[in-house]
Parts: structure tokens; sequence; C-alpha cells
């Protein structure tokens, strides 16, 4: 095995949101401040408080696997398998290795909680017999990742990452360091989630984290002084990552380099963040001292942006203590989940695609809403419009809760 550290690139992406269903669709929304918030179509909110989600839509499974996969799995591992098509089709990675040279390492941060909710309701109206052989396959989070591997024949390593919103930067980041210290050559990486479901939702209104807003343009609100909760979201994204001289040497177009990775612990609390912020903040700072970050160049920070009251207010000070403040106040910062809503597991990798696509076209998408700002969260996040900018350095930054922090970097290739 190489001891040299070898540098990883980026050769397809992926995903299915609820502004999208293809990477295209998808960032072109997002450059035009379009978002996919709705009400809920999945259930019968009557009896909700929330009654507004980030659905995605018109999606069909069958368009990326056959009946029976799509009737033995659940919704998460289809927008994930759906994802990870696209990312392998793009990058043509596939064939070019041993199979043992390619890995997996895509995560969920709740796993199948929509067929959990529909066995249950089977078991207490018809009987333990009715529950489906293929319900435990069908809820663990680990079977997106199994899928993908079966599906494109990976022999390397299937780990999902299970850091609730944290699941798909972390993921990204391990992969990223799979392949820079030679234990694979290529990795399938991102998350999915499918958690608008009777339980999920009520399981989030009750912790008084989901905006009640009815009002589809004023629910999903980060940095603004308005913001009462996030929004819940879904979908999947996927990233084909691969080490350089191999990318290379194949012509593969390659989207960028992945040049940092944090990952820290707040050890604080189940929920709530690190009053401080330190923990967060050493996250992006050991991300931007991989990169080689020179506090004179264009830094964009997709950032974690729920609109819930703590954690914007929170974020704004972990930017400023990772930074500087000085520094913190010329980055250009945008949620773009102001659009997509809060995707849990799926967010971190779906927002990598958006900062993938941001540092190719040097446009910088916005957070969309923002019209009242919070005295507390006074850094420049990109307000409403889309920006012309060519970042030199481009963040994504993401919380979860169980104090999991996680911020990846990525560079245009040099």
């Amino acid at each position: 095995m190489e001891q040299t550290l070898r540098r990883v690139v980026v050769t397809g992406l992926g995903a299915i949101t609820p502004v999208g269903n293809t990477v295209e669709e998808m960032w072109a929304n997002l450059k035009a401040g379009v978002h996919g918030i709705a009400p809920i179509t999945l259930f019968d909110t009557t009896d909700y408080k929330t009654k507004i989600g980030a659905e995605v839509k018109n999606f069909d499974p069958r368009a990326y696997m056959d009946k029976t996969d799509v009737l033995r799995s659940d919704a998460y591992a289809q927008y994930g398998v759906a994802a990870a098509c696209q990312a392998v089709e793009e990058s043509g990675v596939i064939g070019t290795l041993p199979p043992e040279r390619v890995a997996v390492y895509f995560g969920s941060g709740i796993g199948g909680i929509r067929t959990f909710h529909e066995e249950h309701n089977k078991l207490l109206a018809r009987g333990p017999k009715r529950i489906s052989p293929y319900f435990i396959p069908m809820l663990i989070g680990n079977m997106a990742a199994g899928m993908i591997a079966i599906r494109f024949n990976c022999r390397g390593a299937a780990l999902p990452v299970v850091t609730a919103c944290a699941t798909g930067t972390n993921a990204i980041g391990e992969a990223m360091r799979a392949i820079r210290h030679g234990y694979a050559d290529a990795v399938i990486t991102g998350g999915s989630e499918a958690a608008i479901s009777e339980c999920g939702v009520a399981g989030f209104v009750n912790m008084q984290a989901l905006s009640t807003s009815e009002d589809p343009d004023a629910a999903c609100l980060p940095f603004d002084k308005r913001r009462g909760g996030f929004v819940i979201g879904e979908g999947g994204a996927a990233l084909v990552l691969e080490e350089y001289e191999h990318a290379v040497a194949r012509g593969a177009k390659i989207y960028g380099e992945v040049v940092g990775y944090g990952a820290t612990c707040d050890a604080f609390h189940i929920t709530a963040p690190r009053p401080d912020g330190t923990c967060g903040a050493r996250a992006i700072q050991l991300a931007l001292e991989e990169a080689g970050w020179q506090p004179e160049e264009t830094v964009y920070i997709n950032a974690h942006g729920t609109g819930t009251p703590m954690n914007d207010s929170l974020e704004t000070q972990v930017v400023k203590l990772a930074l500087g403040e000085e520094a913190a106040r010329r980055a250009y910062i945008s949620s773009t989940k102001s659009m997509t809503g809060h995707c849990l597991g799926a967010a971190g990798a779906i927002e990598a695609v958006a900062c993938l696509k941001a540092l190719e076209e040097g446009i910088l998408p916005p957070t969309i809403h923002l019209e009242e700002p919070d005295p507390a969260c006074d850094l420049n996040y990109v307000p409403n419009q889309a920006l012309a900018v060519q970042a030199d350095l481009v963040l994504s930054n993401s919380l979860g809760f169980g104090g999991h922090d996680a911020c990846i970097a990525f560079r245009k290739v040099k």
C-alpha cells in the first residue's frame, strides 16, 4: 500500500432532490432561487402542526432499478441508488479499476422510517404474520450502500455513515481519506433520506424543530429574524471520488479536488450544539488547514443554515471563530436549504454537489426569502439573488444531532 498522500478528485455527480431529479435541473433551480417547498402530500397532515415539506417530485425509481428491487427497498435507498447511477454513468469509472479497489461510503441519517411506519401499521391491524420478510433489509440504514455496491460490483469497503444531518458530509470526507491513504482508488459516496412520514414529522414537530408556517414562501428562512424552524426535505446525492492520477490518465471530467476535511464532536448534548461554537469552528479549521487556506483567498461556504433560531446565530459565531472576524466578513455564505429544505442525512451530499457546481461555473447560489436580517446573523449570506463570483475555495458545512460537526473543502484542480 502506498504511504504517500494521494490527491482526490470528483469525477461524477448525481442528485434526486426537491428542486430537481438531475444535477442539471437542481442546479438551474438553485441558481434561479426556485424552492421545492409545498404542502405535504405523502400523508394526511390534518392533525399535525407542520403541514409543509420539501418532497421529491415526479420520481420513478424504475428508471434506475428493476421492479423487484423497487418493491424490496425503502424510498431512501431508491433515492440513493438513483443518484449513484447518475454519478457513476457520468464518471465512467466502473470497469477501469479492479472491483476490489472501488468502495462505497454512503449513508442515511434515519434509514427506512417510512417502511417502519407501514410495517408497524400492518402488525397492529393484521398481526405478525403479515409483516414483510423484506422489512428488516428495507429498514436498516446500510442498505443504500449495500445496494449501490451490488449494482456496480464494488468489492471494496461498503460503509454507511450515520451522523444524523452531518451524514453526507462525513461520508464524503471519509471517502476522501480512504483514497488519500490508499485504501481505495475510487469511492461512490454521498447520502440519502426519505423521512417525510407520519412518525418522522411527528417526532420533529414534538421536538419543536420544524417550521409551523403554512406559507411555502415563508416557512424556511435561514438567517432571517422571522425564522421558526426547519422544513423537512428528502432526496439523495452521490459523488464519485477518484484518485487524481487515475482520473487524469483515463481523461475523466474533473469537477474539482477534495482538499480538506474536518470532523469533530461537541460532546455536549444530544440535540443542542455547544454554545461557544468551538468544536464546530474546529471542524472548519481542520478543513481549512488541510486545504492550505490563505486569508486573502475568496471563500464560499455552503452553510448548514437550517432556519432554526439556535442554529443560524450559532453558525454565524462558528464561522467567525474559524476564519477570524475580518476573513469571515469577506466570505460569501449561503444556505441552499432555503430552497431544498433540510434533507437530513442527504443534506451534506446535496450541498456538496451545489458547491462543486458553484466552483465549476463561478456562480454562488443565494439564500432566498432573506428579507429581515437577524442582527445576530451579520455576515454576507448572498441574499435572494445568485452572484457571479469565482471562489478560490468552497466549503460545505454540516452539523448533526449527537454533536457531529463536519466540513469538507473543494478547489479547482491546478
